[in-house]
C-alpha cells in the first residue's frame, strides 16, 4: 500500500489538525495540572472561587468567539484575496480588542462585589485569555499555524514554570490572587509571541469605516450574541445556580470532576476553529454532501473519543485524593461529568452548520428551551437532594441541545444548494459594508 506523500490532497488539513489539537492539548495539560495542584493546596471556598472565575473566563472565550473569532473565520475562509483577509482581520480584530477590554472589566466588577476576590488580576486574566483566543482563531482562518504552535508552546512553558514559583514559594494565602496573576502574565507573553511569529503588527482601528463593517453585519451579530447567551445559560446555568444557593464550597467538587473532562471540550474547541472556516468554504460553493459526511465522520470520531476518555478518568477517579472531593458522591459527579462531555462532542459539528448558515435564530430557541428546562430540574433537585445530584439537569439540558441540532441540520442541509448558498453567514458573498467597494485589492497588512 502507497503511503500518501508530500502531495496527498489532505497533507495540509492533516497538519493543520494536529497543530490545533496540539496546541489546544498543550494548554489542557497546564490547565489541568494546575488544576489538580490547586485542589490539594487550596481550601474548598478559595478552590470554588477560582472554578467559578475559569466557568466566567469561559463565557467570556464564548461571546469573543460569537461577535469577533467566528465571523472572522468564516470571512476570511470565504476571501479570495490577501487583501480582503486583512480587511477582516482588522475589522475583526479592533471589536475583539474592544470586547476584551469590556469582558476584563466586567470580571473584576463580578469579583469584588460578589465573591470579594482578588478582583483586578482576576480581570487581567480573563481579558488577554478572551483576547488570545481571538487572535488564535483569525491567525489559524489565514493558515498560519506555525505561529499559533509557537504561541501555544510559550503560554504551556511559562505558565508551567511561573506555576512551580507561586508553588513552591508563595504564602498559601496568597495563592489564589497569585493564580490569576500568572495565568494573566502567561497569556500576555504568548499573544506577544504569536504577533512576533506571525510578523503581525498590532492595528487596532475604531474609525467610521471599522463601524460601517460592523453595522453591515449587526443583524447576524445580534442574534450570534443572542444564541450564545442562551447558549451559556443552558451550558454553564448549572454551574452558576449551584455556585449561587449552595456557595463556592458546594460547587468546588462538581468543579474539580468538570476539570477531569476538560481536555474533551478543548478538543471539541480545536475542531470548531479548524472546521468552521472549511465548512463556509463548502456549504457557499453548495457542497452540501461533503459537509454532511463530514459531519457524521466527525461526530463518531468525537463520540469515539469522549467513550474512551471517559471511561479511563472514571478508573483514575478514586485515586484523587483531596480535600474537595472528601465526603462528595465522585462516582455520581463523575459520571454526570463524563456523560454530559461526551454528549456536547456529539453536537459540535451540527452547532457548526448552523452558524455558518446563520441560524442563530433557531440555534437561540434550542439552548433557550434546554437551558429552561435544565435549570428548572437542577433548582428542583437543590431544594430535594445534594448537589452533585443536580448535574441531571445539565445533562437533560445537553441531550435536548443533540436531538435538536440534529434534526435542524438534516432540515437544512435537505434544501437545495441554491437556497443554502446565500444563508452564509448572511449572504452569498460580502456586503458592502464589509467588502469596502473601491479597495477590493488593499495590500495585506493594510488598515482597511
Amino acid at each position: 500500500m502507497k503511503l500518501p506523500g508530500r502531495n496527498w490532497p489532505g497533507r495540509r488539513f492533516a497538519n493543520r489538525f494536529v497543530v490545533m489539537v496540539g496546541g489546544e492539548g498543550m494548554q489542557s495539560a497546564l490547565h489541568f495540572g494546575l488544576n489538580i495542584a490547586l485542589l490539594h493546596v487550596l481550601p474548598p471556598h478559595d478552590y470554588g472561587v477560582f472554578a467559578i472565575v475559569m466557568v466566567i473566563g469561559g463565557l467570556g472565550l464564548t461571546y469573543i468567539r460569537a461577535l469577533t473569532a467566528m465571523p472572522a473565520s468564516i470571512w476570511i475562509g470565504r476571501s479570495r484575496s490577501a487583501g480582503a483577509a486583512a480587511a477582516y482581520d482588522v475589522t475583526f480584530g479592533s471589536g475583539a480588542f474592544v470586547l476584551a477590554a469590556i469582558i476584563g472589566l466586567t470580571v473584576a466588577l463580578v469579583l469584588r462585589v460578589w465573591l470579594d476576590a482578588d478582583a483586578l488580576a482576576g480581570g487581567v486574566f480573563v481579558g488577554l485569555w478572551s483576547l488570545r483566543s481571538h487572535l488564535r482563531t483569525s491567525i489559524f482562518a489565514r493558515g498560519r499555524a506555525t505561529p499559533v504552535a509557537i504561541s501555544d508552546a510559550a503560554y504551556t512553558m511559562s505558565g508551567a514554570a511561573m506555576a512551580v514559583v507561586l508553588l513552591g514559594c508563595v504564602t498559601p494565602g496568597n495563592r489564589l490572587q497569585g493564580t490569576f496573576t500568572l495565568l494573566a502574565a502567561a497569556n500576555a507573553l504568548s499573544i506577544a509571541v504569536m504577533l512576533l511569529a506571525a510578523r503581525r503588527p498590532v492595528r487596532i482601528s475604531l474609525r467610521r469605516s471599522i463601524r460601517r463593517r460592523y453595522a453591515g453585519i449587526w443583524r447576524q451579530l445580534g442574534w450570534s450574541g443572542v444564541s450564545v447567551t442562551t447558549t451559556n445559560l443552558q451550558g454553564q446555568g448549572m454551574a452558576l445556580l449551584v455556585a449561587a444557593i449552595a456557595g463556592p464550597a458546594a460547587y468546588a467538587p462538581i468543579a474539580a470532576a468538570i476539570v477531569l473532562f476538560v481536555p474533551l471540550r478543548l478538543v471539541g474547541t480545536s475542531v470548531v476553529n479548524l472546521m468552521q472556516p472549511m465548512v463556509a468554504g463548502e456549504l457557499a460553493r453548495g457542497e452540501t454532501a461533503t459537509v454532511w459526511r463530514q459531519a457524521l465522520i466527525w461526530t463518531a470520531v468525537g463520540a469515539a473519543g469522549a467513550l474512551l476518555y471517559g471511561a479511563a478518568i472514571m478508573v483514575a477517579l478514586p485515586l484523587v485524593h483531596t480535600r474537595v472531593f472528601e465526603g462528595a458522591p465522585i462516582f455520581v459527579i463523575g459520571g454526570f461529568a463524563w456523560a454530559g462531555s461526551a454528549t456536547v462532542m456529539t453536537y459540535i459539528m451540527p452547532r457548526i452548520i448552523l452558524e455558518v448558515v446563520s441560524a442563530f435564530r433557531e440555534v437561540t430557541m434550542i439552548a433557550a428551551a434546554a437551558a429552561a428546562t435544565g435549570m428548572a430540574v437542577s433548582a428542583v433537585i437543590l431544594e430535594i437532594a445534594a448537589p452533585a445530584w443536580s448535574m441531571l439537569g445539565s445533562l437533560i439540558s445537553e441531550l435536548i441541545v443533540l436531538a435538536c441540532c440534529w434534526l435542524a441540520v438534516k432540515r437544512t442541509l435537505a434544501a437545495s444548494p441554491a437556497r443554502i448558498m446565500p444563508l452564509v453567514f448572511g449572504q452569498g458573498r460580502p456586503s458592502a459594508a464589509l467588502a469596502s467597494p473601491g479597495r477590493p485589492s488593499a495590500p495585506d497588512g493594510a488598515v482597511p
